[in-house]
């Protein structure tokens, strides 16, 4: 399974970012997909998922600015970051699971800078 992650880059607080995740080597559809952060120094922690059914969850910090959403027919995840603050800089991970219960990262991808300045 190969994912690749792209779309982060330099921003300002109040702006925005979408990055995108290509799966390949799985059967995309039945797999639950999520973002992760990685911040400098800390570890990694959950952002976003999906689940192959579409429902949606969030972590606290994110919940009402980021975005998670799926294309089954492009094999592509993608996280919109809106009203982006500098505590969202960190390095950002795809990750594919199995749908249902709780998400466990089977497969990951190679991350995506975003960093968000003040």
């Amino acid at each position: 399974v190969q994912l690749q992650a792209s779309g982060g880059g330099l921003v300002q607080a109040g702006g925005s970012l979408r990055l995108s995740c290509i799966a390949s080597g799985t059967i995309f559809s039945l797999d639950a997909m999520a973002w992760y952060r990685q911040a400098p120094g800390k570890q990694r922690v959950l952002v976003a998922l999906i689940s192959s059914g579409g429902t949606t969850g969030y972590s606290t910090s994110v919940k009402g600015r980021f975005t998670i959403s799926r294309d089954n027919a492009k094999n592509t995840v993608y996280l919109q970051m809106n009203s982006l603050n500098p505590e969202d800089t960190g390095v950002y991970y795809c990750s594919a699971g199995e749908s249902g219960g709780t998400f466990r990262g089977r497969d990951w991808g190679q991350g995506t800078l975003v960093t968000v300045s003040s």
